[in-house]
């Protein structure tokens, strides 16, 4: 059985418009790398981190939470040692620390021949997103360890539905180059919502998992609409009003906020498309002084993925 194995870690994008806390999907040109391997010396220890500036000891970093939340449960014979080579902004949006907390338990899995089920990484992976976002929820998690777009049932006990993924669809995305924490960006929702708003966003949801269901992409433009977190959260994100409606106009069939933001979304049906999205995202920020990156993904179906062992 092989000791070291090296992972890509995608980001996601959660909450995808109306199903916020429930649904996600999963990121293919965007992601970490991380490295696991197995030692004698029993324990988790962070021995690289490269990207960005994050704590080394377990206790304190995402993917050591969730690391020795497995270990401890497992009672292994060996320890083991994890890289983390960062290329998600931390605090992105787009679903930094749940890549992360699904890396170290998924690459730890795989090095002990795979005990557990996608289930079950996903509950000890919770234990790390929770301390970067002050409670458990799995909306990155799932699409992260399951690929494609996934449904949050319940995170007590564990539940995670698979759905499909249209073949044609495709991710742009825009991250402006400032910080909203996800504890901060919760805190400013309302703790009660109307009965109309309510029905609005649960017939949303039922659209949106019918649409990817039978690829109905007019029905996946139709059920892309937020009304009960957007427009709270949209006062967090410069000009944000502006670039939703810029993409509409260059042919997206949806955009939101990805999970918590700063982070903007649109889906859109072909490659082609999703391009002219990004310049006309590209086109609303150039004109400020904010940096950003923007990028175009195809929906990654296979979620963590093995590079090398």
């Amino acid at each position: 059985m092989n000791n070291e194995i090296k992972i890509f870690s995608p980001a996601t994008v959660a909450n995808v418009a109306c199903g916020f806390d429930v649904l996600g999907f999963c990121l293919d040109t965007i992601g970490d790398e991380m490295v696991i391997r197995k030692t004698d010396e029993k324990g988790i220890k962070i021995t690289k981190i490269e990207g960005y500036d994050l704590p080394f000891e377990a206790e304190k970093n995402v993917a050591g939470v969730s690391a020795l939340a497995m270990y401890n449960d497992l009672q292994p014979d060996c320890g083991f040692e994890i890289e983390i080579y960062k290329n998600i902004k931390p605090g992105s949006g787009i679903g930094s620390s749940s890549a992360s907390a699904a890396g170290s338990v998924f690459g730890m899995n795989e090095l002990l021949g795979q005990p557990l089920d996608k289930a079950k990484l996903t509950y000890y992976a919770m234990k790390g997103e929770a301390l970067a976002s002050q409670c458990e929820h799995a909306d990155n998690l799932a699409p992260a360890i399951f690929g494609g777009f996934t449904l949050v049932k319940s995170v007590n006990p564990i539940q995670i539905l698979e759905l499909p993924t249209p073949s044609d669809l495709y991710a742009t995305l825009i991250h402006p180059q400032i910080e909203i924490k996800t504890s901060e960006a919760r805190a400013i929702l309302p703790k009660e919502v109307p009965l109309a708003n309510a029905i609005t966003q649960w017939a949303n949801v039922g659209s949106l998992v019918h649409a990817l269901h039978t690829s109905d992409y007019e029905l996946i433009k139709n059920a892309l609409n937020d009304v009960v977190i957007e427009p709270y959260r949209k006062q967090l994100i410069p000009h944000f009003d502006a670039v939703k409606n810029s993409v509409l106009e260059a042919g997206a069939l949806g955009c939101a906020i990805s999970g918590s933001g700063p982070s903007i979304f649109a889906l859109s049906k072909n490659e082609a498309t999703a391009k002219t999205v990004e310049n006309a995202m590209k086109a609303i920020y150039s004109k400020t002084a904010i940096k950003f990156e923007t990028y175009v993904s195809k929906i990654n179906t296979q979620g963590i993925k093995t590079l090398s062992k």
